[in-house]
C-alpha cells in the first residue's frame, strides 16, 4: 500500500492565515529554552535557589525563566542562566 500524499494546507499555513504563526513559533522557542534549562539544571543537580544565586537574581525570576508558559525572556537573563549552568548561548538566523 502506498502512502497517501499530503492534501491541503499544513498547520503552519493555517496559523499564518489566522495571523498567529509568529506568536506560536516564539512560544515554542521559549518553551524549548525553558525545558532545556530545567533539564541542564536537573542534570547538574542545581536547585532553583542555587541557580538564582549564581545568576545574582531572585528565585521568582528563575521561576519565570523556567516557566514554559511565560513567553517573556531577555537575552541578558538567558545569558546569565547559561553561565550559571556552565554554558554559552549560540543564536543563529535560519531561512524561513
Amino acid at each position: 500500500m502506498t502512502p497517501r500524499k499530503h492534501r491541503g494546507s499544513d498547520l503552519r499555513d493555517l496559523l499564518h492565515e489566522d495571523g498567529v504563526l509568529e506568536e506560536v513559533e516564539v512560544r515554542a522557542v521559549k518553551r524549548g529554552l525553558a525545558l532545556k534549562l530545567a533539564r541542564l539544571a536537573q542534570e547538574q543537580e542545581v536547585t532553583k535557589s542555587e541557580m538564582a544565586s549564581r545568576m545574582k537574581t531572585s528565585r521568582a525570576a528563575v521561576d519565570r525563566l523556567l516557566d514554559a508558559n511565560n513567553p517573556s525572556i531577555t537575552l541578558t537573563t538567558l545569558g546569565k542562566a547559561a553561565r550559571a549552568l556552565g554554558r554559552k548561548i549560540k543564536i543563529e538566523f535560519v531561512l524561513a
